[in-house]
């Protein structure tokens, strides 16, 4: 991972919407239906080359493809895996339940997404049989993005966490044996984008979202706990990987409302810190996490860890003022005293999951270049 000694780089979290026909062909593939494949690979390769040809306009450093041709960034492990089947039964938040208006309007505006709440669940022996899958991934990077002028390519995968928080366990004997098979499985994704050059991006959500879904009934200090276990995954996944070459995204869940209930910073950041990883990308531009830079103080990030601090907001369609993002650059700076250590990033992906989209595409772009231009300004200021 290759770190600015001259100015504050630039990325986001990975995803980016689908537009149409794409969304609508991954979400019949995911119910079942019968589609196209090689039209589906035709549509990703041209929407692939579309978003990284964005990217390069607002002057991203540090870019992707856009989680494309995923339908979500984590469930589309069942499309790859071995082992799942049936309808995980993921409990809703304690918001969804206390605010029926906001749950209401809300799914009036997702009326058509992947599985989000109903995954499949873990029904046999999980065991990962994607590498095809990757490899055109791996390869449309390679071409689509051949002349593109970038600091750096990443690629995500999700932690063993969430994959376990989101396709339940119905086989394996305990949760634990699960999470370890899972890490064990990973594994193999990881180790493939590594090996073809690219940053491994982990997105773990389940290290601080999961306090108000699976585990809502847990205490802080539990959550605390359990979030210790899906670090040890996560690092067992890792085993082989320099910390170098990977990077963590922990979010709190990317829906516009209340999150009255979210785990603060201070919670989990110094199990976070734990993870074997060269940068860690955490949310501080929602109305929830700005506050946040005060944890961020508290507990030093390590020396050998960068920071990808969100001063970008995911979910709302106001595009923050450049001068906005430089301040909040500035202000992450300040928290951490090293000015090289830290690169701009978003709060979360612009498309999580296919047809769960709060931000227009037409205003993610210029959100980005806002991003960009504020980067300059903070840049400016730093090294003069």
């Amino acid at each position: 991972m290759k770190l600015s000694t001259d100015r504050i780089l630039t990325t986001h979290t990975g995803s980016m919407p689908r537009g149409e026909p794409l969304s609508s062909m991954l979400i019949d593939q995911e119910e079942g239906k019968r589609v196209d494949l090689r039209k589906v690979d035709e549509v990703t390769d041209e929407r692939v080359a579309y978003i990284i040809k964005k990217q390069m306009d607002v002057g991203i450093d540090i870019a992707n493809d856009g989680e494309q041709g995923r339908v979500g960034f984590q469930t589309y492990v069942p499309q790859r895996w071995s082992g799942f089947g049936g309808r995980s039964s993921r409990p809703f938040g304690r918001e969804f339940v206390e605010f029926p208006k906001f749950t209401e309007r809300m799914q009036a505006r997702i009326p058509k997404t992947g599985r989000v709440f109903d995954a499949p669940e873990a029904v046999d022996e999980v065991r990962y049989r994607g590498e095809s899958q990757l490899q055109k991934e791996i390869d449309r990077i390679k071409q689509q993005g051949a002349n593109a002028n970038v600091s750096d390519w990443f690629m995500n995968a999700p932690s063993p966490g969430i994959i376990a928080s989101t396709m339940l366990n119905a086989y394996y004997e305990t949760d634990e044996a699960y999470l370890d098979a899972i890490a064990q499985e990973v594994s193999k994704e990881y180790q493939a984008v590594v090996d073809a050059g690219y940053i491994l991006q982990v997105d773990a959500p389940d290290l601080a979202m999961e306090r108000v879904l699976l585990y809502q009934d847990l205490t802080d200090e539990e959550f605390a706990e359990q979030t210790e276990k899906h670090v040890t995954a996560l690092n067992k996944a890792l085993e082989n990987i320099p910390r170098e070459s990977v990077r963590l995204h922990v979010c709190w869940g990317n829906w516009e409302g209340p999150h009255l209930y979210d785990v603060a910073m201070d919670v989990i950041l110094p199990v976070i810190y734990q993870a074997d990883v060269g940068a860690i990308g955490l949310e501080f531009a929602n109305p929830r996490r700005q506050h946040e830079i005060a944890a961020l103080k508290a507990h030093k990030l390590p020396d050998d860890i960068a920071i990808i601090p969100g001063v970008i907001d995911s979910k709302s369609n106001f595009v923050e003022h450049p001068q906005v993002v430089a301040n909040r650059i500035l202000a992450v700076v300040d928290a951490v005293g090293d000015k090289e250590r830290v690169i701009a990033g978003v709060d979360c992906g612009f498309g999580t999951f296919t047809g769960w989209e709060w931000v227009a595409e037409d205003v993610v772009w210029a959100k980005l270049q806002s991003l960009r231009d504020g980067a300059a300004i903070a840049s400016k200021q730093l090294w003069g």
